[in-house]
C-alpha cells in the first residue's frame, strides 16, 4: 500500500472512467478510485468520464501522456468484450512499451472472485512518454482489485526489487 507518511513521491493521477451511462453522480467506481489514490498520498489531478469511443479515449489519454504534469492514468471500464467495449484498441497503439504482466495478474487475481468470466477481461497497462496506463473494468470490485492487489504497490517507491515510480516523468510539485 501507499505510503502517505511521505516516504513515497506523491504522484500526478489522473482517473478516467469509460462508460455510456455514468455521470458525475453515479461514477462510483471513480469515486473509490479518487478516494483510494488520495489515501495512499498521491494527487488526483484531472478525473473525467468519457463515451466509450475510441477515438474519444484515445484523445483525452494522448492529452494525459503529453501533459507534463500527468504521471499516472487509471482507466477504468471499456475493457469487457462486449462489441461496444473499445478502451484497449484505444489505447494499445499509443504505449511504448506494453505491461503485459498487469492484465495476466489482474485476470489471475479476478479468477478468484468471478471464476472463468475472467477470461472476457481485456485489463492492460503500459507506458508512453513516462507515463503509466492501467485500464481495467469498470465495476467498483474491480477497481478494488487492481488498485489493492497490483497498482497500488507499483505506485510505491519502496516496493521492491522493482516499481513504476523511478520510470515515471518528473514533474515539480
Amino acid at each position: 500500500m501507499g505510503n502517505p507518511q511521505g516516504n513515497t513521491p506523491s504522484l500526478n493521477i489522473a482517473v478516467l472512467t469509460i462508460s455510456n451511462h455514468r455521470t458525475e453522480e453515479n461514477d462510483s467506481s471513480g469515486d473509490y478510485l479518487q478516494q483510494a489514490v488520495e489515501h495512499a498520498g498521491h494527487r488526483v489531478v484531472e478525473r473525467a468520464i468519457c463515451p466509450d469511443n475510441r477515438y474519444a479515449i484515445r484523445a483525452i489519454v494522448s492529452q494525459a501522456i503529453a501533459s507534463p504534469h500527468i504521471q499516472v492514468v487509471l482507466i477504468n471500464g471499456g475493457t469487457g468484450f462486449h462489441e461496444q467495449n473499445t478502451t484497449p484498441e484505444a489505447i494499445v497503439p499509443l504505449f511504448d512499451k506494453e505491461i503485459t504482466g498487469f492484465g495476466e495478474l489482474f485476470r489471475m487475481f479476478s479468477f478468484e472472485q468471478i471464476q472463468q468470466a475472467t477470461l472476457q477481461s481485456r485489463a492492460v497497462a503500459g507506458l508512453a512518454n513516462k507515463t503509466v496506463i492501467f485500464a481495467f473494468p469498470g465495476s467498483t470490485s474491480a477497481c478494488q482489485l487492481a488498485w489493492e492487489q497490483i497498482i497500488d504497490a507499483q505506485l510505491d517507491i519502496n516496493t521492491t526489487p522493482c516499481n513504476f515510480v523511478s520510470q515515471l516523468k518528473k514533474v515539480s510539485p
